[in-house]
């Protein structure tokens, strides 16, 4: 029987110029035009430089990094420089390799390589894609850590065109997933520099100055060292007897209200956001943000800081009990620099090392108050600010960029390979 497709225009929106005569696509089952590896070694003969488990291939096609363990006995999958590897365990984080090595996998990661019909590098590309990840979860089975059929897998319709057009799809795409790994990189040395410069900028543990201080500040004198009880106001979130029912929570209204899962270690994510009405606000004593202050998560994820600057796009904001309200009290000391310093290493580890529960951390008022706060005069907290200010600047339009590349490579993709729905294999 042939595996031909019944093709209806099986052409992309997008074509190079050398190839828009050349005719449609063919298709194909993927167990037709590819091979499910099944080849085993001992795990003996992999080491920690070429073994890949679902734990180490990195999502949203991120690539692999190194492992951090190796399995203790038994046998591994063994595949081979230029196969595609998919993580078989959740595949919506999209955990898709393509082997620039030979190695070792683990049982959940299905290795995959192109037949005679297909290049290597366009192969890859068929996979690294959205509609190939969407198909995957159409025949996932499980509900909290689902897996893909490989049964599934196998009849998924593989599209392509003649092997030089194959060629420069793959050049095409290459080309711009190099430019993601260059912009990716930058991104990643922007991070390291702000983070080895907030280690230098603040005191270290036993020390009351910084390794590093500008020069207009350098005989200013030692850092002041108080507890938060005395400068700053913690305000517990809400949990009191008009905390709101689930039936009063809707998708848009007068005041956001905020739990801990809208915290990150980045600031504020305004996802899966909740809002109360203006009534129901009203009636509630505790957890109402104004500008400047800090949140910090108190339970589950906790030590996670977001600053409610002016460019938070919310007005009103409410917090539950996950969370406190962090609210300077005296003009000692810079809001702009509490958030700051809320993020320093040093601040961080002492958190690490007070919380307390084993299924769900947690941190009490008592000993948030007891947290001491490291600052010099108000001239040399803002020059810090700016510092940190000017670097966060360009970690954001770094981050922009690096979306703005990753959003041009989906709708291109949509465009280079032709419309699946009505393929009939």
């Amino acid at each position: 029987m042939s595996n031909k497709a019944q093709k209806r225009g099986l052409v992309p929106k997008l074509r190079f110029p050398a190839f828009r005569d050349a005719g449609e696509w063919e298709a194909d089952e993927l167990g037709t035009v590819a091979v499910f590896v099944n080849e085993k070694i001992p795990v003996e003969q992999v080491a920690l430089e070429n073994y890949v488990s679902t734990e180490n291939i990195l999502q949203d096609f991120g690539g692999v990094a190194r492992a951090s363990k190796l399995p203790t006995m038994g046998a591994v999958t063994r595949f081979r420089h230029l196969d595609t590897l998919v993580s078989n365990i959740r595949p919506y984080l999209k955990k898709v390799w393509v082997a620039d090595k030979e190695g070792g996998a683990s049982n959940d990661v299905i290795v995959i390589r192109a037949k005679q019909r297909l290049l290597p590098q366009y192969f890859s590309f068929l996979l690294k894609n959205d509609t190939f990840i969407d198909y995957v979860m159409t025949g996932a089975k499980g509900v909290k850590m689902p897996r893909g059929d490989i049964g599934s897998m196998k009849a998924y319709p593989a599209l392509y065109p003649t092997k030089p057009e194959q060629q420069k799809i793959a050049d095409c795409l290459a080309s711009l997933d190099e430019r993601i790994t260059l912009e990716a990189q930058k991104l990643d040395t922007l991070k390291i520099h702000k983070k080895g410069l907030m280690q230098q900028i603040f005191p270290a543990e036993g020390e009351t100055l910084p390794k590093l201080r500008f020069p207009e500040f350098r005989e200013a004198g030692e850092w002041v060292i108080d507890p938060f009880d005395q400068l700053v106001e913690v305000i517990d979130g809400d949990r009191g007897i008009n905390y709101p029912s689930a039936e009063e929570f809707s998708s848009s209204g007068y005041c956001l209200f905020l739990n801990a899962k809208n915290v990150t270690k980045n600031g504020f994510r305004f996802e899966a956001m909740q809002f109360i009405t203006k009534e129901k606000d009203c009636v509630l004593r505790k957890g109402r943000l104004n500008r400047a202050d800090v949140v910090l998560t108190t339970r589950g994820s906790v030590g996670q800081f977001a600053y409610f600057s002016k460019e938070v796009p919310f007005e009103n904001i409410r917090i539950n009990s996950g969370m406190v309200v962090l609210r300077i009290k005296t003009k000692k000391v810079n809001s702009d620099y509490l958030s700051a310093f809320c993020k320093s290493e040093r601040l961080g580890a002492y958190i690490a090392n007070i919380a307390f529960g084993n299924a769900q951390q947690q941190l009490t008022v008592a000993e948030i108050k007891k947290f001491q706060l490291y600052y010099p005069g108000p001239n040399e907290q803002q020059k810090i600010v700016e510092c940190l200010s000017s670097l966060d600047d360009l970690i954001t339009a770094q981050t922009q960029k690096l979306a703005a590349l990753k959003t041009h490579k989906k709708g291109l993709m949509q465009q280079l390979f032709p419309v699946q729905d009505e393929v009939d294999v």
